[in-house]
C-alpha cells in the first residue's frame, strides 16, 4: 500500500517580525496562528513564516497572506479564532482588520493597492516581509549569493569596483560620496591587512532604516561585504551595531553562522580561494561613533572620538591600516548591482543621484514607517503619496532631512526633488534617511532647539568651536523659546553656526548647525514674532502662549473639564465654561478633546 502524498503548501503567512511589530505582541501572534492552525488541521497546507519590517510600522503587527497579497494590519491575538475561521477555512477575508486609507471609507484588502507601498521602488528592501531573516535558504530562493558567486567566478577586483563606478552608487550614510572611489583607493594601498566596516550605528532620532535591513536581510549586507573583500583584498570584516539593536545583533550573528556553514564565509569561499571572516562589534549607543574615525577608535577599544583626517580610513584606518567603512544600505546594493549590472542601477534615480534611498518616515503624516523610493521622488510625492496626507487635515509646514545635523526644507519647496545636490542647495542634506514631517502646529524654533540639544549633549568634546558653540547656541534658542530674546539674538546664532561649520574637526559638527541655519533661512518670520512680538505663531511654547474658551464656539459638553488635570477648565452643564489661567499648566489636553474648534491657543 503506498503511503499518502502530503498536501501542498496553498499559502504561506507572513507575519512581520521587525522590532516595531514584536514590541506590539508579533511572536505572540505567530504562535496563536500556528496553534489555530494545527486545531484546524491545516498545518500542512498554511505555514506561518516569520519576517523581518515589513515598513509599515505604525500599522503593526501585520499579517499578509500569499499569494492572494492579502494584508491584516494591527492585528491583536484576540484575533486570530477569527482570522483563521474566515479567511482560512471559509476563504472569506475579514475587511475590520483590514487597512482604511486616512481619507477613505472602504478598506483595501491587497497591498499593493496601498498608496504607502504603491510608490516605492525596492531594490535594498526587496526581500522584506518576504522571507524569514533567520533562514538561509529562503534568502538563497530569491537569488540570494548569486552576486558573490558571479564576482568569485567570473569578475576581477578592478571588474567588481567598475561595475559599481558604471552604477553610480554613492554611500547611503550621509556624505554621498562615490562608494568606487572608496574602495579603489582602499585597494590601491600596498599596506596589509586590509579591513572592511559596515556602520550600522545609528543615532539619528527617529531614524530606524539600518536598523530594518539588518533585522529583515542580514544576508545581503554579508553577501555586499564579501564581495567587497575580493575587490580590496580584505580578509577579516566588522559589523558594528550600536546596543539598542538587540534583534538586529541576534539576527546577523545567527546570519553570520550560517553562512560559515554554507561555505559563504571562511576558508577558501565557495571554492575560490577567498578568504573572509565577519565579527558583530556592539557600539555603546554614542552619537559621535556614526563618524567613521570615531568609530574605528570604538572598535579599537578607545574612546569614540573622531580623528583629524587626512589621513583617511582607506590609507590608514583601524589599528594604521587601510580600511573601508560604508554604511549598511550601501552594503546591500553591492550584491544586486553585481548581480544585474552596473547599468540596471544607473537608469533608476536622477543623473548624479542614481539608485533608491531609503528613507523613515515619521512625524505629522498619516502612514509612518519604512519606504525605499527612487532618488529624485519629490517631497511631495513622499509626504502627500506613500505618507498618505497630514493628519487632521492640516497644512504640512516642512520636512527636516538628514537626521540632527540636517535642514528643514518649507512648503515653499515641496516639489523639490530629493537628491544629493537639491537638497544641499536648499540647506540640507540626505543624511542617512531620516525624514520627519512637521504640520502648522510646529514650532520652528522649537525644532531648532530640540535638535541643537541633541547634538549638544552627543558632542564628543574634543573641538571647542562644537562643544562650546552648540551649547552657546541652545543658551540662545531656549532664552527665545521662553520668551527672552533679545534683538540680535537671531544674527549671534547664524555667526556662531557659520563659526562651527568652518571650524568643527569632523562632519558630524561641521554640519551641526544646519538645523539652526535652515530655519532661520526659511522661517525668520517666527524667530522675529518669538523676540519682537513675545508671540509663538505655532502656538507650542508655553511662556509664550494662552489657552482660552469661544464662548460662541463652546456648548457646554464638558469634554474640556473632564480632561484638565488641574481643574481650570470648569463650567455648568450646557453652558459656556471658562479656563483659569492662573492654574492652566498649558497641556494641551482640552485643545485635543474639544470636538467644537472652541478652544482658542495665542
Amino acid at each position: 500500500m503506498s503511503k499518502e502524498t502530503p498536501k501542498a503548501e496553498r499559502t504561506h503567512i507572513l507575519v512581520c517580525a521587525g522590532t516595531a511589530c514584536v514590541s506590539a505582541g508579533a511572536f505572540e501572534i505567530i504562535k496563536a496562528l500556528r496553534k489555530e492552525l494545527q486545531r484546524h488541521g491545516l498545518q500542512e497546507e498554511m505555514i506561518v513564516v516569520p519576517t523581518g519590517c515589513n515598513g509599515f510600522c505604525e500599522n503593526g503587527p501585520l499579517v499578509l497572506f500569499q499569494p492572494e497579497d492579502i494584508l491584516y494590519r494591527r492585528v491583536k491575538v484576540e484575533d486570530i479564532p477569527l482570522l483563521v475561521e474566515e479567511h482560512c477555512l471559509k476563504g472569506r477575508p475579514v475587511p475590520s482588520l483590514m487597512y482604511v486609507p486616512p481619507e477613505g471609507e472602504s478598506p483595501v484588502p491587497a497591498r499593493k493597492d496601498i498608496e504607502f507601498f504603491k510608490h516605492q521602488k525596492l531594490v535594498v528592501l526587496r526581500n522584506r516581509g518576504r522571507i524569514n531573516p533567520e533562514n538561509i535558504k529562503d534568502y538563497i530562493a530569491f537569488d540570494g549569493y548569486m552576486g558573490l558567486a558571479k564576482a568569485l567566478t567570473e569578475m576581477t577586483p578592478e571588474q567588481i569596483i567598475e561595475e559599481l563606478k558604471v552604477a553610480g552608487l554613492r554611500g547611503r550614510g550621509g556624505a554621498g560620496f562615490p562608494t568606487f572611489k572608496k574602495w579603489e583607493i582602499c585597494r590601491a594601498q600596498p599596506d596589509t591587512p586590509k579591513y572592511l566596516i559596515c556602520n550600522a550605528d545609528e543615532g539619528d532620532p527617529g531614524a530606524f532604516m539600518d536598523r530594518s535591513i539588518l533585522e529583515a536581510d542580514p544576508h545581503a549586507v554579508i553577501e555586499g561585504m564579501a564581495i567587497g573583500a575580493k575587490a580590496i583584498g580584505a580578509q577579516q570584516g566588522f559589523i558594528y551595531v550600536r546596543m539598542e539593536y538587540p534583534l538586529a545583533v541576534e539576527r546577523v550573528k545567527i546570519a553570520i553562522a550560517q553562512a560559515e556553514e554554507n561555505g559563504l564565509l571562511g576558508n577558501d569561499i565557495l571554492g575560490s580561494g577567498l578568504r573572509f571572516n565577519l565579527s558583530v562589534v556592539r557600539g555603546a549607543g554614542a552619537f559621535v561613533c556614526g563618524e567613521e574615525t570615531a568609530l574605528i577608535s570604538s572598535i579599537e577599544g578607545k574612546v569614540g572620538r573622531p580623528r583629524p583626517k587626512p589621513p583617511f580610513p582607506a590609507v590608514s584606518g583601524l589599528w594604521g591600516k587601510p580600511t573601508n567603512i560604508n554604511n549598511v544600505e550601501t552594503w546591500a546594493n553591492v550584491a544586486q548591482i553585481i548581480l544585474k549590472g552596473g547599468e540596471w542601477f544607473s537608469e533608476i534615480g536622477t543623473e548624479k543621484s542614481k539608485g533608491t534611498k531609503i528613507f523613515s518616515l515619521v512625524g505629522k503624516v498619516n502612514n509612518t514607517g519604512l519606504v525605499e523610493v527612487p532618488m529624485g521622488i519629490t517631497v511631495r510625492e513622499i509626504v502627500y503619496g506613500v505618507g498618505g496626507g497630514i493628519p487632521g487635515g492640516r497644512k504640512f509646514k516642512a520636512v527636516q532631512m538628514g537626521g540632527p545635523s540636517g535642514g528643514c526644507v518649507p512648503a515653499s519647496l515641496i516639489d523639490m526633488p530629493i537628491d544629493y545636490e537639491s537638497l544641499s542647495d536648499a540647506g540640507s542634506m540626505m543624511g542617512s534617511g531620516g525624514l520627519v514631517v512637521m504640520d502648522e502646529k510646529t514650532c520652528m524654533v522649537d525644532i531648532a532647539r530640540y535638535f541643537t540639544s541633541f547634538l549638544a549633549s552627543e558632542s564628543c568634546g574634543k573641538c571647542s568651536s562644537c562643544r562650546i558653540g552648540l551649547v552657546r547656541m541652545l543658551e540662545i534658542l531656549t532664552r527665545i523659546c521662553e520668551g527672552k530674546g533679545k534683538e540680535g539674538d537671531v544674527e549671534r546664532l547664524e555667526e556662531l553656526g557659520m563659526v562651527i561649520k568652518q571650524t568643527a574637526m569632523c562632519g558630524l559638527g561641521q554640519t551641526s548647525a544646519n538645523p539652526v541655519l535652515s530655519t532661520i533661512r526659511y522661517f525668520r518670520d517666527e524667530y522675529d514674532a518669538h523676540i519682537r512680538e513675545h508671540r509663538c505663531p505655532a502656538g507650542f511654547c508655553k511662556e509664550l502662549i494662552t489657552y482660552s474658551i469661544l464662548e460662541d464656539k463652546c456648548v457646554g459638553c464638558g469634554a474640556c473639564a473632564r480632561v484638565c488635570p488641574t481643574g481650570a477648565a470648569s463650567g455648568e452643564k450646557k453652558q459656556p465654561h471658562k479656563i483659569d489661567t492662573a492654574k492652566c499648566i498649558k497641556c494641551g489636553a482640552c485643545s485635543e478633546v474639544c470636538k467644537f474648534d472652541a478652544i482658542q491657543v495665542r
